[in-house]
């Protein structure tokens, strides 16, 4: 654990020598167009840097350093065990940068330092080290034929990847993709979100000094509609990955079509619901999880647990145990490491997460916590914890992602209903049961159309477990070995003997 104060923290970041250019064939470079956007810290509203603000020209420049790098083989011939090897200083080096790495996630979007150094780097790294280590041990197949013939079934990295990423785990969701689509041996370009490119930037160059060629990794800063669009649209490049909302994910699936039918795998919206039978084992732990399920990231979480589902017996004794527990969640500083709810990540996502705290007041939902903005003298974008009780699904704030701290809270009277409730939104990302019966919960979570469900926890898993959506949430999945499916093409080679 850091000794590191609040103090120490405001005075590295005074220090903070801030990059803010794209990286491009192993350089840092300025856009084609010389254009940049500021960067704005939610924390306190101070302009950070200049962030190289790329188009379709650098999105060219990328593809081709991308594409020459992988055709010549010196990365993506490379044998897996010293790909594997170069991985895990990649891995080395992220730990060893742990505490700029954060501070740079922390100035940025909003989170809270004690998050971003002990919950995002470490992630971080682990997603590299875990792809890594695996690819030397994933073994091609031989078909079974006649004696005369010999079928075999092998995997080869697809080629170029562009990798778009969110802004609310930046470096873990970055390292989410860049860990299988890196160790099978491709080239990638990374776009992170403008609103969070700091740490991306930061990455490319530890990269090459972990001994990933130039070229293979680059990093284009930018706009979505700008260079996200061009390499969508881009007809050399293979395979396009995305974390991020629903909308743009639909929008990414036209320009494959409209261009050369690239792969598209994407991680969409969610609108998960918690669910709390009468029989759930310890109401006081799910309380507290309830809690930190809406709060942790400022609720700024792809499966948040937005939607609260408590059996009608139990609400009345349930739900003062989740406001009492939401206390323990009060927005701070991001610097200082005791804090544990950080700024939302700019001021249009604030003024985004308000508008849904007024659409429900307007529906007829009862605030019963939170449900202001708050430290606006620090010039920072702070909203408390929120909680609405008297929720119908129908409800905005039931069936939108608000991607902030509002958690809405809706009674059930049976398993079936509570089912029809959970399933009752386009989304289907994550989703959690809390019951003392093992049957009842198997069946449940068989019964929810998500991509994860947790029983009497929430937000469980790991590097070995899947992790994505059904239904409006996506398609591919990211961490585990199924990961690495989307990063590589099977090929079937039949010889006559």
């Amino acid at each position: 654990m850091t000794t590191l104060t609040r103090a120490d923290w405001e005075q590295r970041a005074r220090d903070l020598k801030i990059e803010g250019r794209a990286y491009i064939n192993g350089e840092y470079t300025a856009a084609v167009s010389g254009e940049t956007f500021d960067c704005i810290s939610p924390v306190d509203g101070r302009l950070l840097g200049k962030i190289a603000s790329c188009d379709a020209a650098d999105a060219q420049h990328a593809v081709d350093s991308a594409r020459a790098t992988f055709n010549s083989g010196v990365w993506s011939r490379l044998a897996p065990a010293k790909r594997k090897a170069t991985m895990i200083r990649f891995a080395g080096l992220l730990k060893q940068h742990a505490e700029e790495l954060a501070l740079l996630e922390t100035l940025d979007m909003g989170k809270p330092i004690s998050d971003s150094l002990y919950i995002d780097v470490p992630g971080a790294a682990q997603a590299l080290s875990w792809s890594g280590e695996a690819i030397d041990k994933i073994y091609d197949e031989v078909a079974a034929t006649p004696h005369d013939q010999l079928g075999l079934v092998t995997r080869e990295p697809v080629g170029v990847v562009s990798a778009i990423v969110p802004w609310n785990f930046p470096l873990m969701m970055a390292c989410w993709k860049l860990g299988p689509a890196l160790s099978t041996g491709n080239s990638v370009i990374l776009k992170p979100s403008e609103k969070s490119p700091l740490t991306a930037i930061r990455l490319a160059a530890l990269a090459v000094e972990a001994g990933i060629p130039k070229g293979v990794l680059n990093v284009l800063p930018g706009y979505g509609h700008t260079v996200g669009k061009a390499l969508a649209l881009h007809m050399d490049v293979d395979t396009l990955v995305f974390t991020g909302s629903t909308k743009i994910a639909k929008q990414l699936m036209i320009y494959s079509g409209e261009s050369n039918m690239k792969r598209v795998w994407l991680e969409a919206g969610g609108k998960s619901p918690n669910i709390v039978f009468a029989d759930a084992p310890d109401l006081q732990a799910a309380a507290e999880s309830a809690a930190s399920a809406i709060a942790f990231n400022q609720g700024e979480v792809c499966t948040a647990g937005s939607r609260l589902l408590v059996e009608r017996s139990i609400k009345d004794k349930f739900l003062p145990l989740v406001i009492e527990a939401l206390k323990a969640w009060k927005p701070g500083n991001p610097l200082d490491p005791a804090t544990n709810v950080g700024a939302l990540v700019d001021t249009q996502q604030m003024n985004t997460v308000l508008s849904y705290i007024e659409s429900g007041h307007t529906d007829g939902a009862k605030l019963v916590a939170g449900g202001k903005r708050i430290l606006q003298e620090t010039g920072g974008t702070y909203v408390e914890p929120t909680i609405f009780d008297g929720v119908s699904n129908a409800m905005k704030i039931a069936q939108e992602e608000i991607f902030g701290p509002v958690l809405s809270v809706i009674a059930f009277d049976s398993v079936e209903e509570a089912i029809q409730i959970a399933n009752d939104t386009p989304y289907g990302l994550a989703a959690a049961v809390w019951t003392s019966d093992i049957s009842k919960g198997h069946l449940t979570a068989k019964a929810l159309r998500a991509g994860s469900v947790w029983v009497n926890q929430y937000d469980g898993g790991d590097m070995t477990a899947p992790f994505g959506g059904f239904k409006q949430s996506g398609n591919g999945r990211d961490k585990s070995l199924h990961a690495f499916d989307k990063y590589t093409e099977l090929k079937a080679t039949w010889i006559k003997l």
